[in-house]
């Protein structure tokens, strides 16, 4: 562990220098990277400036400051949305249309610059590289949080689920039909409801049965489709797992569609054998158990 933390300082050292982050002009620009790339996020369409926080992961103290700056500069314009007052918006002004212009030209200038020192096969092993590291970092800053089956991150994913294996099944998918567990069933302490985010947005979700006198049984396990190179599925399966064990249960149950292959795959390669029915879901066609705990380890 020591070694791998020691190779990761040696890189965030090599690209704030390469990159040019430990100057105050950024890009050549009168001001910071800080600011330059508030300026990039806002983007040509404006964003509100809870979300750039989330995004950027920023105390609100330091992004007001950095939107004040930007303001007497000119360059952009903060004003409250007019639904709710409370909630600041920020959008470019013409002069931060052209600034975010300029800096999108310097940035593929700084990129060139990575690159042209380098030869074909070269360039191509750093760009691999560099896309395996923004995957693996992506998967780092995804956060899995406990809420509520009726919180609006835990029905947007719920329905989010439901719309896409209603595409896959055979028969389609009506909720109304499935065994789909009330929300009592995933509260505390009868169960929970797992909601993944990246940048405060919801990007997954899993629920976990922990029935009295029964295995554990996760339900309603889904990732979003532009988020499934990231690990998440077994993340969830071994957070499930663990919080299952704590509550001192010994099985760890789930049954799933025919038509869902690649869950299929993780869940044998994640300890999951397959095992007679053990409810009557009428869109199930795989029933799976798994020992957990302090038994399974004999």
């Amino acid at each position: 562990m020591d070694a791998q933390i020691d190779q990761v300082r040696r890189f965030n050292r090599t690209v704030t220098e390469r990159v040019g982050v430990l100057h105050d002009r950024y890009l050549g620009r009168d001001r910071p990277v800080g600011e330059a790339r508030l300026l990039w996020e806002i983007g040509e369409q404006g964003q509100d400036v809870r979300r750039l926080r989330e995004r950027l992961g920023l105390d609100s103290g330091y992004v007001s400051r950095l939107l004040r700056s930007l303001e007497a500069d000119g360059l952009v314009k903060v004003e409250p949305q007019p639904r709710d007052r409370r909630v600041r918006s920020v959008r470019l002004t013409e002069k931060g249309q052209a600034e975010h212009a300029l800096l999108d030209v310097r940035s593929d200038e700084l990129a060139g610059s990575l690159l042209e020192p380098l030869n074909a096969a070269q360039r191509a092993r750093l760009v691999a590289a560099m896309a395996e590291v923004d995957r693996l970092l992506t998967a780092a800053t995804v956060t899995l949080d406990v809420v509520d089956p009726d919180h609006p991150d835990a029905t947007y994913c719920l329905s989010a689920y439901f719309a896409e294996v209603r595409g896959l099944f055979e028969t389609g998918f009506d909720p109304a039909r499935s065994l789909l567990p009330d929300a009592g069933e995933l509260r505390p302490d009868r169960g929970l409801f797992l909601v993944a985010r990246l940048h405060g947005e919801p990007i997954g979700c899993a629920g976990l049965k922990l029935p009295t006198g029964a295995p554990a049984e996760i339900k309603r396990m889904w990732v979003a489709p532009d988020a499934r190179r990231l690990g998440l599925g077994r993340r969830f399966l071994a957070e499930l797992e663990a919080r299952a064990a704590q509550h001192g249960c010994d099985t760890l149950r789930l049954d799933t569609n025919k038509a869902l292959g690649a869950a299929i795959s993780l869940y044998h390669s994640s300890g999951f054998q397959e095992v007679a029915a053990f409810n009557d879901e009428p869109y199930a066609h795989h029933w799976f158990e798994k020992r957990i705990g302090a038994s399974s380890s004999g």
